[in-house]
């Protein structure tokens, strides 16, 4: 089935694209992705060809993980959004025992709300896990720390989100800046109360592309005064 697979997706590569997406995801020397390979698929299709392997063995989905082909990684952390929902426990330590495959900021939003959010906001007393990995010197763990948040804060709970956004205030990487200005977006949609009592208290010390993301939807009038430090 592994095999199968790997050719279904070869056969679905697109030169062009995957030149567009190895820019876009910045693979070059030096950069967050270096060295991935991009076959140049698009996410919809991804999703699709998933679905129809979503049984294959984990230590086949170990396997797609330490490719350096990027939509093989992908393709196994959709597996595991497909597996989670009928083995929870399991998925999560798999997850959380193989976070050296990620390697680019897709990777762990179109996993980590659905898997590590969720098992956290169903299992409160690991819930220290996010606040370990907000910590992390790894980029993609302090990602998937703000991230996973998401799955609280569709459940109307903006306590951890406001609290992760809180620690990595003075992260310094943009892809850090833009997840956690995105969740306080995300909180603010759905009580802008919240947000803006956390904004009060913490405007002036966030980065500017955090706050831009945060008050996107906000009247322009009232994103003005927060960029120029009049609230």
């Amino acid at each position: 089935m592994l095999e199968e697979l790997k050719q279904e997706l070869d056969k679905k590569k697109n030169s062009e694209q995957g030149k567009f997406l190895s820019r876009y995801f910045k693979t070059g020397k030096g950069e967050y992705g270096e060295g991935d390979i991009f076959l140049g698929i698009k996410v919809p299709m991804m999703r699709e060809i998933s679905d129809r392997y979503k049984e294959l063995d984990l230590k086949d989905v170990k396997e797609l993980l330490a490719s350096e082909i990027h939509e093989y990684k992908l393709a196994a952390f959709l597996i595991l959004v497909h597996r989670y929902g009928r083995n929870k426990k399991e998925i999560f330590d798999f997850y959380m025992n193989n976070l050296r495959g990620i390697n680019n900021w897709d990777l762990v939003d179109l996993s980590a709300p659905n898997i590590v959010g969720d098992f956290l906001f169903h299992n409160p007393s690991e819930i220290k896990v996010l606040e370990n990995m907000a910590y992390s010197k790894n980029i993609w763990e302090r990602r998937i720390a703000i991230v996973s948040t998401y799955a609280f804060i569709k459940e109307g709970k903006f306590d951890e989100a406001l609290k992760i956004s809180k620690i990595l205030i003075k992260d310094k990487h943009d892809l850090i800046h833009k997840a956690a200005g995105w969740m306080l977006r995300e909180v603010g949609k759905r009580n802008r109360e919240v947000l803006e009592s956390f904004l009060k208290e913490n405007y002036k010390n966030m980065p500017r592309t955090m706050l831009r993301y945060a008050i996107e939807k906000f009247p322009e009038s009232i994103r003005k005064d927060y960029l120029k430090g009049r609230i």
